[in-house]
């Protein structure tokens, strides 16, 4: 009998054993992703990065509680990044000033919304990428008195403004001697009116914004100071463009970046053209 309780006991012991170490082998649930379905926040309004639309051509994606589809660079890469690891892409649609805080309270497992990689917005979440480099430029009408400017001296004392809660107003416009800093716009669009409806004004943005806009508004001329040695002074975490997910969901940014990650500049650049090119505007 007791022969027989102690076979009992290493068979149990064996099963047990067993049993961890399949639960060790297994492949461990990204916080967030539970139900496969990678839930990603964006304006769907900031053309080439992500604008809505009416129907799914080029690709579109449904937006979540809309009858319009999402579409752009943001859209393009965030459907490669969750074919790369099995996930399902739901879109919402939101502004700019709740993407951080949609994430700081999971009610998004994912912003990609052209956003920078700013040391300020790192202290309450964390960032995967860069997944874009966006340098810093100037757009004014072609008939202002800024359409010409080769560096930031001939912008002195202009009136000028960008979209709120970004670096090209916070960091950039300041830069410029005596500018005359109107309020900022809501939205990427709201700036883009501005510029192109005022020829006394000009506005700070990032390149592939600039581009986009220069096909929506023919009427635009983009002003870029490199090389000059006038332009901005950014920081590189300003112009890395980085995909923000919860604080301490490193398996997500681990996850997020094993794709990213593979990518270099000119896969980046071609993806935007890509973008920029069917961005409905330029239809």
């Amino acid at each position: 009998m007791k022969r027989l309780f102690a076979v009992v006991m290493v068979l149990a012991m064996m099963l047990s054993m067993a049993a961890c170490g399949n639960g060790g082998n297994e492949e461990a649930v990204i916080p967030g992703l539970e139900d496969g379905v990678l839930t990603v926040a964006m304006e769907c309004a900031y053309a080439p990065y992500n604008w809505a639309q009416t129907d799914d051509s080029n690709g579109a994606v449904p937006i979540k509680d809309s009858p319009f589809f999402a579409n752009g660079y943001d859209v393009m890469m965030a459907k490669a990044i969750c074919e790369a690891n099995g996930w399902e892409l739901e879109i919402i649609q939101t502004d700019w000033d709740s993407l951080i805080p949609g994430v700081i309270s999971g009610l998004y497992d994912a912003t990609i919304a052209g956003q920078s990689m700013t040391s300020e917005r790192m202290e309450t979440v964390d960032f995967a990428g860069p997944y874009l480099y966006a340098s810093i430029v100037c757009l004014a009408r072609n008939d202002s008195r800024f359409a010409s400017a080769k560096g930031l001296a001939d912008l002195a004392g202009g009136s000028c403004t960008s979209q709120s809660g970004t670096i090209w107003y916070d960091t950039c416009l300041p830069q410029i001697a005596n500018a005359n800093i109107l309020a900022p716009t809501e939205s990427a669009p709201a700036m883009l009116m501005a510029v192109a409806s005022n020829p006394d004004i000009f506005v700070c943005t990032d390149r592939p914004t600039a581009q986009g806009a220069l096909i929506a508004y023919p009427e635009l001329v983009l002003l870029d100071f490199a090389n000059s040695g006038d332009d901005f002074t950014v920081s590189e975490e300003e112009v890395n463009i980085g995909i923000a997910v919860q604080k301490g969901n490193t398996a997500l940014v681990d996850a997020i970046n094993s794709y990213v990650g593979t990518l270099t500049v000119d896969d980046f650049n071609r993806l935007m053209d890509q973008a920029v090119a069917i961005q409905p505007l330029s239809e």
